[in-house]
């Protein structure tokens, strides 16, 4: 039961991420940016496709992709605001960047909450 919803608050996550991500690229000018606006978008588009998957197949990859979405999609992120980004400079003050956080930090508990139980059920 926690598995299961695990799979769907990590899918939750991702597609909040990805659907954060679209709208910044199609809505707020980030498609002009060199770089950061094409990773945008491959962003949004993973963050669709490991939902899919994370809900699918009951296998320890989507999880393994939701932890490493969520944490490079932070690890960026952090580097945006604090010494930049090719060329972009955050400032953690707009909605988009609160829930940004929220939902990529969702990806990565929850997809090390996967990884932990999938390897206990392995080992069981």
């Amino acid at each position: 039961m926690v598995t299961t919803w695990m799979r769907v608050l990590g899918a939750a996550g991702l597609a909040g991420s990805a659907a954060i991500h679209f709208s910044l690229y199609w809505g707020s000018g980030y498609a002009d940016i060199p770089v950061v606006g094409p990773l945008f978008l491959v962003n949004g588009a993973a963050g669709a496709v490991i939902a899919i998957a994370l809900l699918a197949w009951r296998h320890w990859l989507p999880a393994f992709l939701t932890l490493g979405f969520g944490g490079v999609t932070l690890l960026a992120y952090l580097l945006s605001v604090t010494v930049g980004f090719y060329g972009v400079h955050d400032q953690f003050n707009s909605q988009y960047e609160y829930w940004g956080v929220i939902t990529e930090a969702v990806c990565v508990i929850c997809g090390l909450v996967l990884l932990v139980r999938a390897r206990q059920a392995q080992n069981a």
